[in-house]
């Protein structure tokens, strides 16, 4: 009897564990939820017409902006399958620079698709290997419909940046920081390595005062903290410059222990002490011939104190000091020299030569501004003006995104027309190719092409057209063979967009496609959520 109890209690067990067979639908079901209540936040923002977000801090910090990356970045997203598609936008922006709200949006559209499928019972599998096969179709038709560019056009350059700038607050003066982004690209480009470009090596310094007009690129060094001494020259012609990292102050014992003076006599000889200290360093400087000094930031103790400034004002030597020491390093880049670690390398063949060091008022403040630097290194400088800290801020954000896009041009030298036509041309050329595939793989294509289609309607729906008639008009002309008809919303009509200059770089579109197909498969094949111990 006993063993017919014991096989009873298993086969219980077994029936438990398999209960629960909606779980996997219901898991799936809140991810896509998630996915798209995510690319639906940030949808009414595509666009040159699209609308900015405005972002409060818990500090009650107020950001304004229109870039995806940014707006997720700052959003509070709770939902693990939402933070998918945070991390998707960042790495949208790691790659291209720009697309970040298009690749969400795409990737909102693609997980609706999917939802469909799903309930018409196809399997998540079958529905995530097809899309990858739609997705690397999609890449072919890209490329197809692709014009090469050379560097060396730089009309072609500064569209695609303008097409860039367009869509933020900054548009209107695209027609300056295009060029801006276009020369810096540019400047730093190693032709040893000609498809590589550092945006290290592009400093944007943002400073408040005048306005986004007053932005300026500098080839060469800005330093936005005033130059440290009192009495001391504020322009330095054919100047000198050392680079140190050790400390014109006097040495000091170690954190916990205190020197104590009780007589005057010892007291006047720890201050004699200092100033011999002090002097022996400056008079070292003045051997050299230098006459511009930066200084690196300490931690420990003063990097210069107010006796060695004044000596240094009385010999005329411009100081700078305080400077960060991460900035050291593009500092060092810049001016093609070693930073100086200590006093017994301060010699003349150290020091680096410079035109001119001067002292620049500006509306609240000043900054110091090194031009002229011989033999300098593949650095650029671009001094962002804001009249004030929202529009500085965004100023910035978008000159990033233009000098994103320039690299991209640099990494894949090809450009498509922008508008909406290159997702209406792969919505057409996959619907074609689903009839030529069986099975469910059509099914998928299809759905695929369709949800590209969110590009053109949500441009249509935020310039204040009909969505509807607009797509239905954009697929007409693309089925008539105009590859590169989209949506012009200046004119609010559908026109030729190369035409209009409306360009971007092949690589923004063709990493969109893959990445927000690759996010779509990860959710799609997620059954279960499971929380951890810790």
């Amino acid at each position: 009897m006993t063993a017919v109890k014991g096989s009873g209690d298993g086969s219980k067990v077994t029936s438990n564990a398999f209960k629960d067979k909606s779980k996997p639908a219901d898991i799936r079901a809140s991810n896509i939820q998630a996915g798209k209540a995510v690319a639906d936040a940030i949808r009414t923002s595509l666009g040159p017409r699209g609308m900015d977000k405005m972002i409060q801090s818990a500090n009650g910090e107020v950001t304004i902006t229109n870039d995806g990356a940014t707006i997720l970045k700052q959003m509070n997203v709770v939902h693990p399958a939402a933070k998918m598609l945070v991390e998707l936008s960042k790495a949208q922006d790691i790659e291209a620079g720009d697309g970040t709200t298009s690749v969400c949006v795409v990737a909102g559209a693609l997980l609706e698709a999917a939802e469909k499928m799903l309930q018409k019972g196809i399997h998540p599998t079958a529905i995530s290997d097809a899309f990858q096969r739609a997705a690397t179709k999609s890449v072919e038709i890209l490329r197809g419909m692709s014009v090469p560019v050379n560097l060396t056009d730089r009309e072609s350059l500064v569209k695609s940046a303008s097409t860039s700038l367009n869509s933020k607050v900054v548009a209107q003066q695209s027609s300056l920081l295009a060029p801006i982004a276009v020369d810096a690209v540019l400047k730093v480009v190693d032709p040893q390595k000609p498809s590589t470009v550092d945006l290290k090596d592009i400093k944007v310094i943002e400073k408040l005062g005048g306005t986004v007009e007053d932005t300026e690129l500098i080839e060469g060094l800005v330093f936005t903290q005033k130059s440290a001494g009192v009495n001391g020259p504020k322009k330095v012609e054919k100047a000198k410059i050392g680079l140190i990292q050790f400390c014109i102050s006097p040495p000091k014992t170690d954190m916990d222990h205190n020197v104590i003076v009780s007589d005057y006599a010892a007291m006047d000889r720890v201050l004699k002490e200092e100033r011999a200290y002090i002097l022996n360093i400056v008079k070292q400087i003045k051997k050299t011939g230098c006459n511009v000094l930066l200084i690196q930031k300490s931690i420990l103790r003063d990097a210069v104190s107010d006796l060695a400034l004044h000596f240094l004002d009385k010999i005329k030597v411009m100081v700078i000091k305080d400077i960060e020491r991460e900035d050291i390093e593009f500092v060092s880049k810049t001016l093609g020299c070693r930073p100086i670690a200590s006093l017994d390398h301060f010699l003349p063949e150290n020091l680096v030569n410079a035109e001119l060091c001067e002292e620049v008022m500006t509306g609240t403040g000043k900054f110091v501004k090194i031009t002229g630097i011989q033999n300098m290194g593949r650095t650029m400088t671009v001094l962002v003006r804001g009249s004030n800290k929202l529009v500085l801020e965004e100023a910035g954000r978008s000159l990033h995104d233009a000098l994103c896009v320039i690299r991209c041009l640099v990494k894949e030298k090809a450009l498509i027309a922008g508008g909406g036509a290159p997702e209406t041309e792969i919505a057409i050329k996959l619907t074609q190719h689903a009839q030529t595939v069986t099975g469910v793989d059509a099914y998928c294509f299809r759905a695929y092409a369709n949800a590209l289609e969110v590009i053109p309607a949500t441009l249509a729906e935020n310039a204040g057209l009909n969505p509807i008639a607009t797509v239905t008009e954009l697929r007409n002309r693309h089925a008539e063979g105009e590859t590169t008809a989209g949506i012009n919303v200046r004119k609010g009509a559908i026109t030729n967009i190369l035409e209009e200059n409306v360009v971007q770089p092949l690589l923004v579109t063709t990493s969109i496609i893959n990445f927000a197909t690759e996010t779509v498969r990860s959710i799609l094949k997620i059954d279960d959520i499971v929380n951890t111990v810790q």
